[in-house]
């Protein structure tokens, strides 16, 4: 590893960071992507903030200024998606979110002028898919996996649609969420910066729950009702995406919608595949060799290359394929 030359603002922030499950491994490109997302200064005050939900009183009292002050200091941090501001009976609370999924991703998921997003991409190029230390502690190194895979509604007949569990399916999140944004996909943004994009839906990135409302008021995602919702889920489905999204049963906060060449979750179950690096659906795919025609089109779309073509031993058609 390089020698590292972060400033003690980035460094007790990256510190900070590392005591998330996933953490934050140190590299230079860190220190890098944080100086463009914030100033030393306030990284320095993010380093001091509870890992749990606080408030502006208890922000002023670690702080040591008012709590005025804090309140100023606090929302300023939220208006740039550095932390996430959610209202819980009359009080408004702040939480710091995770570098990924958080606050990195927040921050290519619009436009933005006040930061290099052109910079910043290539620098999270090179943190996350060309070092290996972040994208492994984020994926392979902890007991439970960070996101979860969710079923193929749309695959699936009438008949097996019954035994699917509501947790298992991206429709029951949408229609049971009390907020709903959708925003730029921070992968394909990002790459489309490096000028390796494919031609993905950019505008599907699905946040609920209190984060969604949190980045609609900022700007950083568009309310949606459920019908618009569902169509969206439909064209994700179209353009043969998978639904990746937090690894839990309830109050599912964000699922991304992903194409196997520009998303971080599906770049690590190509690489790290035998580490289970995402948690699978409980459905896979059987194929029917006796109606397959060999036409490749499934194994030309699968994200992950868990399929491929073989010869179907056939002598009587010795350039016929099927897929396994």
């Amino acid at each position: 590893m390089a020698h590292l030359t972060a400033r003690n603002g980035f460094r007790e922030l990256a510190d900070r960071l590392n005591r998330f499950p996933q953490g934050a491994p140190l590299s230079e490109n860190l220190f890098k992507i944080l100086s463009v997302l914030m100033s030393e200064e306030e990284a320095g005050y993010l380093a001091q903030i509870p890992i749990k939900p606080f408030t502006a009183k208890q922000a002023a009292e670690i702080w040591k200024i008012s709590e005025k002050e804090a309140k100023k200091r606090l929302d300023s941090f939220a208006d740039k998606v550095l932390i996430l501001d959610m209202e819980v009976g009359k009080e408004t609370q702040y939480v710091l979110p995770p570098p990924m999924a958080g606050f990195f991703e927040f921050s290519m998921m619009r436009t933005r002028g006040d930061i290099d997003q052109k910079y910043l991409s290539d620098l999270f190029y090179q943190y996350i898919t060309v070092e290996e230390d972040f994208i492994k502690s984020l994926f392979v190194r902890s007991e439970t996996q960070l996101g979860r895979v969710f079923v193929n509604e749309s695959a699936l007949g009438e008949e097996n649609s019954m035994h699917i569990l509501d947790y298992e399916k991206a429709s029951e999140v949408i229609k049971t969420s009390e907020h709903m944004g959708v925003s730029m996909c921070y992968c394909r943004h990002k790459m489309a910066h490096m000028g390796m994009a494919c031609d993905a839906p950019m505008d599907i990135c699905m946040t609920f729950g209190t984060v969604a409302d949190s980045l609609i008021r900022h700007g950083y995602a568009r309310r949606v009702d459920e019908k618009e919702g569902i169509d969206l889920l439909q064209q994700a489905y179209d353009s043969n995406l998978v639904q990746f999204g937090e690894n839990v049963k309830k109050e599912v906060s964000f699922i991304c919608n992903c194409c196997g060449c520009c998303c971080e979750a599906m770049i690590a179950a190509r690489r790290f595949g035998i580490m289970n690096p995402v948690h699978t659906s409980n459905y896979i795919p059987e194929i029917d060799d006796h109606a397959c025609t060999g036409c490749g089109k499934c194994a030309e779309v699968c994200p992950v290359e868990a399929l491929g073509m073989v010869s179907a031993n056939d002598p009587h058609k010795p350039k016929k394929k099927i897929v396994r």
